[in-house]
């Protein structure tokens, strides 16, 4: 779970890599994830996250439906 600390201006989050909670640059693309006439209509909204320390990216897609 992100949280916020006193010492920083932003979202720390675990870091699988690091292994520490760690700033985080947080986004949010939309990927297309057809292909064809419909891949217009497949765009899906993921959550993407960059370790500020180590560099690791990370995309977690949002809408499971």
């Amino acid at each position: 779970m992100a949280t916020t600390n006193g010492v920083s201006d932003g979202m720390t989050e675990p870091c699988d890599v690091c292994g520490t909670d760690t700033l985080h640059e947080i986004s949010i693309q939309l990927i297309t994830e057809g292909d064809g006439d419909t891949a217009q209509y497949s765009r899906e909204p993921y959550r993407v996250r960059e370790c500020s320390r180590c560099g690791n990216r990370e995309s977690k897609r949002m809408n499971n439906a």
